[in-house]
């Protein structure tokens, strides 16, 4: 790929009667490509010798019956010298070509719902994908194993160079590695569906999905670099053979090129969804579309369009009709456009979109590097008189506004986007919660934002002193400083208090201790959240009660109720008993809305250690009510506060022996919710998960029949380890691991199939803290 030039038009193939879902450069003969389509069929095309820039039909190919929605190619071996075609489609099945006869050799019959994905790998194997959530590996006609752990439909596969290691891409927003059958890692990051994947080497892919953002990862789990640029969904990428460039297409009509890690170039085409793209040999682009026809694109300017075709492409550009409401563009305010002189003063860059006003119309122009002008690309319709043009755009989402927070003197902010359709009260809410700030700091950013916004429901940027676009809001020290209230946390700076397994503030290793010795696990104790300041709890109650709407707050009898008792609940040596009235009190109270729910959780997870509140709350169908709200609150979309309070109390249950039976008889609900909370980047929830899986782990200890209780705790760990990296919460997951396979030869076997030695063994080496190191090497020493 030469670095210099700008793809241009090659070609248009009016290839299908139908949208062109899926594109693959083919074996044979040089050059030729295979498509298919909803129209159920798939083509193959090769160059015509006559004319350099033009590909003709070769071959046709039927055997679905329904649309066919991807395609692979089955490198060439001694039995099938020019290769296989292999189609999946909306027909559940799998049909595999030759390139001499127009129906299937053979059909792979199993999935469930529709193939929507396929790869090809050595000797002949496939890899396939679909709704079903399932992959696929299929070795000649037969199914050799399935690939299940997604729980949405699976959208991408790839097989990797490294000989049986195999990608799969789902709508559950996450991508899996696998081995032998066996899920090896799980990547987040993606905050939608994952529709594509693409080689890089043995060691990194790329990925791209509906949250319009391409991610490149190593295959040992980090994600290295987030690429924007599209403004809606992202279908399809293709690395060039230097491994570093590659190209996407997606719903906002474009294809874009990617060098050196940036957009060098932005190609719009006149239909809504480009679905599809491949890398011919010769370097050359092809784009399969919704409109039925594939574009070959080129650097060659010996294979590019004719000046008649050229022109062609730009007036059937020119007539296409542009819904802002897609993304492509962003909100219109029409009389506030220039004119057709703003088309005078040249482009930033390649692609740049500018909109002008001709008339009562808009029309949409692109900057092109190579042409040196504007190009029109549509004309916008559906454009509001109302509302406000200039967006920004931030992690590939436009906004009306993103601010610029001060929290550490001299720090970089952190970046709060807004919309003029969004809730102020809500917007700040879920700010601090996904910073780790305290919810005390609500009204000074809802103010912020809404002083700062103000009359901009509707209309132009505001004329304050304050850049609405980078806007910055000055906060004072203690927003991320000592003395505020931190769900969950002791009057001191640390969140956690006192060491739980030493009981001073933090571990140290003695020098006399030799590393041989292990004081970690089995750990059949438990590990309980016992600090707390009850003074900023009680604050925060009542400061939230006086807010609260009038049907939910709290009389000054049940207010008092709970500060009895949690003052009780908190002094372990009081010899004062719980009524059963507190008890009542706190758990209707542990109903309010989860918005201002958080201070009375901590109550909850303060009282559930005290033998009476642990018999009442925990025994009998008391105990599964408390369960299933617990569970509730720990959905995946809930509040971080709430999960990590929610996983607390939990913990803090085994201190008794209801909530341990409790405990045990949920336990499949309880870790598969808890397991869920491993894609939250958030350091405190991952240390409650961690604990919580400790805590299962030391009640196991010694039942060697507990196996599906063991495999579930040692699942639930791996999975952990893959994302967590707060070195508190890898200690305790370490110490569950230990604790789990101590003693016991069946789970031991169990960790190693499931490759604990090899993902844990990074964690040898490390020496701060000390205690990490120390217990995976103990670790490893127990799975030898």
């Amino acid at each position: 790929m030469s670095g210099s030039n700008s793809f241009r038009l090659r070609c248009s193939l009016a290839a299908h009667e139908m949208d062109v879902r899926g594109l693959a450069a083919a074996a044979f003969p040089h050059g030729a490509f295979v498509s298919v389509s909803r129209d159920r069929t798939a083509r193959v095309w090769v160059p015509n010798p006559s004319e350099n820039q033009v590909f003709t039909e070769m071959h046709c190919m039927n055997g679905h019956s329904n649309f066919v929605s991807c395609v692979c190619i089955i490198a060439p071996n001694e039995t099938y010298p020019r290769g296989l075609i292999a189609t999946g489609g909306h027909d559940n099945n799998i049909c595999v070509f030759s390139l001499d006869r127009p129906d299937p050799l053979f059909t792979l019959k199993g999935h469930k719902n529709t193939v929507c994905t396929l790869s090809a790998g050595k000797f002949g194997t496939i890899l396939s994908g679909s709704w079903d959530t399932t992959a696929k590996v299929w070795l000649g006609e037969k199914c050799m194993m399935t690939l299940q752990g997604h729980s949405a439909a699976v959208w991408a596969v790839v097989i990797l160079p490294e000989q049986g290691l195999m990608l799969s891409g789902s709508a559950d927003k996450t991508i899996k590695l696998w081995k032998a059958g066996r899920c090896e890692n799980t990547y987040t990051g993606h905050e939608d569906c994952v529709r594509g994947l693409a080689v890089i080497s043995d060691v990194e892919f790329f990925s791209c999905s509906n949250d319009a953002s391409i991610r490149r990862w190593m295959v040992t789990g980090e994600c290295v670099q987030v690429y924007y640029g599209h403004t809606n969904y992202i279908y399809s990428l293709a690395v060039f053979p230097n491994g570093q460039d590659f190209i996407s297409t997606g719903e906002d009509r474009t294809l874009r090129i990617w060098r050196k890690g940036e957009c060098s170039q932005t190609i719009r085409l006149p239909a809504q969804s480009v679905w599809c793209c491949c890398i011919l040999p010769d370097g050359d682009i092809a784009v399969g579309a919704s409109d039925g026809i594939i574009r070959v694109f080129t650097e060659s300017q010996e294979r590019v369009a004719s000046a008649q075709d050229l022109q062609a492409f730009e007036d059937e550009l020119s007539k296409a009709i542009i819904d802002p409401k897609t993304g492509d563009l962003g909100d219109i305010k029409i009389e506030d456009l220039p004119g057709r002189e703003h088309l005078n003063e040249p482009g930033n860059r390649d692609g740049q979109t500018r909109l002008i006003k001709e008339g009562s119309n808009v029309e949409a122009y692109q900057w092109s590097v190579s042409d040196g002008r504007w190009v029109k690309i549509g004309d916008v319709v559906g454009g509001s008189s109302q509302q406000n043009s200039k967006r920004v755009m931030y992690e590939g989402k436009e906004y009306d506004f993103v601010f610029s927070i001060d929290v550490n003197e001299g720090g970089p902010g952190l970046k709060l986007p807004y919309n003029v359709t969004d809730d102020p009260w809500l917007t700040a809410h879920n700010f601090l919660e996904k910073n780790d700030l305290s919810p005390m700091f609500l009204d000074q950013v809802a103010n912020f934002i809404i002083e700062n916004t103000k009359g901009h429901t509707l209309g132009p940027a505001p004329t304050s002193a304050t850049d609405p676009f980078t806007g910055v809001l000055p906060v004072p020290p203690v927003f991320s400083g000592a003395g505020r209230y931190i769900p969950g946390s002791g009057g001191g700076d640390q969140a956690f208090g006192a060491d739980p397994f030493t009981g001073g503030s933090a571990y140290s290793s003695s020098s006399a201790l030799k590393a041989t010795t292990n004081i970690f696990f089995p750990n059949t104790d438990g590990v309980m959240f016992e600090q707390a300041n009850t003074t900023q709890i009680l604050g925060k109650l009542r400061e939230l009660n006086n807010a609260a709407p009038a049907d939910r707050k709290l009389s000054d009898a049940a207010l008092d109720s709970l500060e009895k008792l949690l003052h009780l609940v908190a002094d372990q040596k009081s010899q004062e008993q719980p009524t059963a009235e507190q008890i009542s009190v706190l758990w209707r109270t542990s109903h309010w809305p989860e918005d201002i729910v958080f201070p009375v959780l901590d109550i909850l997870r303060l009282a559930v250690r005290h033998p009476e509140v642990n018999a009442q709350l925990c025994g009998g169908t008391e105990g599964s009510s408390l369960c299933n709200h617990l569970l509730g609150l720990m959905s995946p979309e809930g509040r971080p506060a709430n999960q990590m309070l929610a996983l607390r109390t939990l913990c803090n249950c085994f201190s008794g022996s209801h909530g341990r039976a409790l405990l045990l008889g949920q336990r499949d609900a309880v870790l598969s919710r808890s397991g869920d909370l491993c894609a939250v980047s958030n350091k405190n929830i991952h240390v409650a998960l961690a604990t919580l899986v400790l805590n299962y782990a030391g009640r196991l200890y010694g039942q060697p029949t507990e196996i599906e209780a063991k495999a579930q705790c040692l699942s639930v760990a791996s999975t952990a380890l893959e994302v967590v990296q707060d070195k508190e919460a890898i200690f305790r997951l370490l110490v569950a691991l230990g604790t789990t396979v101590a003693g016991d030869s069946t789970a031991k076997d169990l960790a190693r199939s499931l490759g604990v030695n090899s993902q844990i063994s990074k964690y040898a080496r490390v020496s701060d803290p000390a205690k990490v190191g120390e217990c995976c090497r103990l670790v490893l020493d127990e799975l030898q």
